[in-house]
């Protein structure tokens, strides 16, 4: 361990999700599935949003960073609980753990950050629909996003500078499948008052801060959506928001609680880290595929390229 952190120990003990090896092994299957057809999912909306110019509007381009962001999410979590439920020492390395807390959190604060900028882009699309080319140009765009992630990281660097000075003596065992800051706390014999006071700041800003973005956001779209006097205009206003919105709902009602719940290791605070770090991942492709004509419309002229390139190469072949 680094000389600045005087540890008694020098790895914690993940006890996952369950200790009987039958049910492991069940997970292990369930889990290496959902891992997998995450990153088919968000590979697939990266590359279609990026080969079909008729996505190459602002909130596409938000999309594709918010589907890359999901690939890296899931990623920092599932491949060492995979190998925890096939292990029968389910150890990791309080260096490896302080470095998952790390990536977690940035992980956790760029979903946030890119949400509310998500929530924008629709406020700026239907309240102000003559000035959106020109409000939400190229370069405002890109600056969000470098913003959503050097926000993440800066937030998350001092809470794991904070953290690198606590010291962590005999009790090893994490009530958890992964590394998070809020069940590593109980376990230093230090004072973690800062770290505790920095934690809730950050929650507070991620959280709070970019929830009241996209609730203010979302009020502005309700109002002018109120205020169009055709049905169908309005059913069409309140679609574009829809994949949205459910995306919100999943990621932001469970990754605050979690934030907020003192760590106990419960079952409720187990299925509130999956909820947000291993389904929302996962189904987030899924909600802006299934319940967008633009992006099943890309999917098909994808599909029928691909397949006419198949037959041209067969032909070629013969």
């Amino acid at each position: 361990m680094a000389s600045g952190n005087h540890s008694s120990i020098t790895e914690f003990i993940l006890l996952g999700l369950s200790a009987d090896p039958q049910v492991q092994a069940l997970l292990f299957a369930l889990f290496l599935m959902i891992y997998l057809l995450t990153l088919l999912g968000n590979l697939l909306m990266i590359l279609v949003i990026h080969t079909d110019s008729n996505l190459h509007t602002p909130m596409y381009f938000f999309l594709s960073h918010l589907s890359f962001q999901d690939l890296f999410y899931s990623s920092v979590t599932v491949p060492k609980m995979l190998e925890n439920l096939l292990s029968q020492r389910k150890a990791i390395s309080v260096k490896g753990c302080l470095a998952q807390v790390f990536f977690v959190f940035a992980t956790t604060g760029i979903e946030a950050c890119l949400l509310s900028v998500m929530a924008y882009d629709r406020y700026a699309a239907i309240c102000h629909p003559l000035l959106y080319c020109q409000v939400m140009s190229k370069q405002l765009c890109v600056r969000l996003v470098w913003g959503s992630w050097v926000v993440a990281f800066l937030d998350a660097l001092i809470n794991i500078l904070l953290a690198l000075n606590l010291d962590f003596c005999e009790v090893q065992t994490i009530h958890h499948y992964s590394c998070e800051l809020p069940s590593l706390l109980p376990l230093s014999c230090s004072d973690v008052s800062t770290n505790s006071a920095m934690l809730l700041c950050s929650v507070i800003l991620h959280a709070i801060g970019t929830c009241l973005l996209i609730i203010f956001s979302y009020a502005c779209i309700v109002s002018t959506i109120l205020s169009i006097s055709s049905a169908t205009g309005r059913s069409k206003a309140f679609s574009t928001c829809f994949s949205h919105l459910t995306a919100v709902i999943l990621f932001y009602g469970s990754a605050v609680l979690r934030y907020l719940m003192q760590a106990s290791g419960s079952p409720l605070e187990l299925i509130l880290s999956i909820q947000y770090s291993v389904i929302t991942p996962l189904v987030n492709p899924l909600i802006y595929s299934l319940k967008n004509k633009e992006v099943k419309a890309a999917l098909r002229r994808m599909m029928l390229k691909y397949l006419q390139c198949l037959r041209q190469h067969r032909r070629e072949i013969t």
